[in-house]
């Protein structure tokens, strides 16, 4: 559930720039996770231990 001003919840009070800033900014999150998972398994031997990747600090 979202937080309500009054009895309206606070995304309705977004403006259409803002939700479409907060719908690609979700997007490339989730892009930036699947490219880490790809290069994570990429040309990996069946049964070998997978590498761990070090990130830097964010």
């Amino acid at each position: 559930m979202t937080k309500r001003i009054g009895n309206k919840d606070i995304a309705q009070h977004r403006s259409k720039a803002e939700k479409k800033a907060i719908k690609n900014a979700n997007r490339a999150r989730e892009a930036v996770k699947q490219a880490i998972a790809r290069a994570k398994y990429r040309h990996q031997q069946k049964g070998a231990p997978t590498a761990v990747l070090a990130l830097p600090p964010a």
